[in-house]
C-alpha cells in the first residue's frame, strides 16, 4: 500500500492542514515528504497519522489483500466467463475503487476495468479507458503490458479489426517463444483466424484452447470452443467432426439451459446437415433455431434465408416465396442488406429467370466483392453466371467468371 498519497488524499479529504495532522507526530516538511512519497516513515509514524485520520492502519493492509484477491478472482470469473459472479465481484471492487490508486494493485484494477468494458460490450467506454492505460504504459510491469496489448487484440475483434488482431496475437506469441498456455488467447485466436477464412489455423488454435479448458473444467468455454470447432470443422468439409462437435453442443447446452446459445447451435447443425444433403435434418434444425429466436434479429434472418434456400432447391415454391418475401421485408426492417438482396434474387428467377442473371450481375455480385466477406458465395453465383454464359455459347463471359473462381 502507497500510504503516503493515502495520507494525503485522507488529510485533503477531512480538510485538515498539514501542521494539524503532523503535530506532536512529526515535523511538517516530514509530513510533505512522507506524502510525496520522496521519504520512507517507519510503521509508527503511518500509525499514528492514520489513527488522527480516523483511518485504521490494519484496516488500510487489510484492503490492500483484498484488492489482490478480489482481481485474481475477477480474472478468473471473466476466463469462465461466468457473468452474474463477474458483476458481484466488480461491483465489490468499486465499492473500494477510491483506495485502489493507493495500492500496489493500480494498473492491473484498471486493466481489469478495461476487459470487463470489452466483455460488457461498452464500446465507446472502453475505447476512453484505452486511452487512460496508453498514457501509463510506460509504467506497466511486463505482465500488465502483456495484458493491455491482448485486450487491444480483443477491442479489435469487437470491432470487426480481426487482420490488425491477427498481427498483435503474431507479436505475443513470438515473444513467449513458444505456444500460448491461456485458453483464452488461444480462443480468441481461433475467432480472429477463423473470420480471416483460415480453417484450418482456427482448428489448430481451438483445440489447444479446447484441451485447457477441458483440463480447467470451464463449461462455458468448452461450448463456445466447441461451436467455433464446429463451424471450421463445417467449412472445411471435415464433416464428421463437425458432427460430433454439434451433438455434444446440443446435449450440454440443452443440459445447461443455455438458451443463447440454442438457437445459434441448432442454425450451425442445420447447415452442417444442408451441406451433407440431409435436407430433411437441415429443415428440422433451422426450424428448431428459429422457434428460438425473436424475430427482428439478424440471426432470424439468417436462418429464415436458409429455410428458403431448402425450400427453393426441393422445388417447393411457394414455401421459398413465402420465406423471401419475409427475408426481404425483415432485410430492410433491421438494415441487413445481403439476405434481402440475395432473396430478391430468388423472388426475380422464379418470375424470370433471365432478368434475375442481370439483377445477380448488377446488384449482387458487386456488393458481395465489395463486402470482401462473402467468398463462398461468390464462388457460388460465379459458377452460376459462368454455367449460364456457357450454355448460351457466350465464351468470354463465361471465361471471365470461371477467371474470377481461380
Amino acid at each position: 500500500m502507497e500510504f503516503g498519497p493515502l495520507i494525503k488524499y485522507y488529510r485533503t479529504q477531512k480538510g485538515i492542514t498539514q501542521k494539524e495532522l503532523a503535530a506532536g507526530i512529526c515535523s511538517i516538511p516530514h509530513l510533505s515528504k512522507i506524502e510525496n512519497n520522496s521519504k520512507d516513515a517507519n510503521e509508527e509514524t503511518i500509525s499514528l497519522l492514520l489513527e488522527r485520520l480516523e483511518v485504521s492502519f490494519e484496516e488500510m493492509e487489510e484492503k490492500e489483500e483484498l484488492i489482490k484477491s478480489l482481481l485474481k478472482d475477477f480474472g478468473e470469473k471473466i476466463n469462465f466467463y461466468l457473468r452474474d459472479e463477474i458483476e458481484i465481484i466488480f461491483n465489490r471492487l468499486k465499492e473500494i475503487e477510491h483506495v485502489i490508486p493507493f495500492s500496489a494493485h493500480m494498473y492491473s484494477y484498471e486493466l481489469y476495468k478495461y476487459r470487463y468494458l470489452l466483455f460488457k460490450g461498452l464500446l465507446a467506454e472502453a475505447d476512453t479507458q484505452r486511452d487512460i492505460l496508453s498514457k501509463q504504459k510506460k509504467n506497466f510491469s511486463q505482465q500488465e503490458m502483456y495484458l493491455f496489448r491482448y485486450y487491444n487484440a480483443v477491442s479489435l475483434i469487437l470491432k470487426g479489426n480481426h487482420k490488425k488482431a491477427d498481427e498483435i496475437f503474431d507479436e505475443l506469441s513470438a515473444e513467449i517463444n513458444n505456444e500460448p498456455t491461456n485458453g483464452e488467447l488461444l480462443y480468441h485466436w481461433a475467432l480472429v483466424k477463423s473470420a480471416l477464412d483460415q480453417p484450418g489455423h482456427a482448428i489448430h488454435f481451438g483445440r489447444l484452447a479446447l484441451q485447457i479448458f477441458m483440463n480447467q473444467h470451464n463449461f462455458y468455454r468448452i461450448l463456445h470452443n466447441l461451436m467455433l470447432l464446429g463451424i471450421n470443422y463445417t467449412n472445411s468439409k471435415i464433416y464428421e467432426e463437425a458432427q460430433v462437435c454439434f451433438n455434444h453442443l446440443i446435449r450440454n447446452a440443452e443440459l445447461l439451459k443455455e438458451e443463447k446459445m440454442l438457437p445459434q447451435i441448432y442454425h450451425n447443425m442445420g447447415y452442417l446437415q444442408d451441406k451433407m444433403n440431409n435436407v430433411k435434418e437441415a429443415l428440422h434444425y433451422y426450424e428448431k433455431s428459429l422457434s428460438l429466436q425473436p424475430v427482428k434479429n439478424q440471426h432470424y434472418l439468417v436462418t429464415l434465408y436458409g429455410i428458403g434456400e431448402i425450400n427453393y432447391n426441393l422445388n417447393l415454391i411457394e414455401n421459398a416465396k413465402e420465406c423471401f418475401l419475409q427475408v426481404k421485408s425483415l432485410s430492410k426492417d433491421i438494415g441487413i442488406k445481403k439476405q434481402g438482396l440475395l432473396a430478391e434474387f430468388y423472388l426475380i428467377h422464379m418470375d424470370s429467370p433471365e432478368k434475375a442473371i442481370k439483377y445477380l450481375e448488377m446488384k449482387v455480385i458487386p456488393y458481395l466483392e465489395g463486402s470482401k466477406e462473402h467468398k463462398e458465395e461468390l464462388i457460388r453465383y460465379y459458377k452460376l453466371l459462368s454455367e449460364h454464359y456457357n450454355q448460351q455459347g457466350k465464351y468470354l463471359e463465361a471465361v471471365n467468371y470461371l477467371s474470377k473462381i481461380t
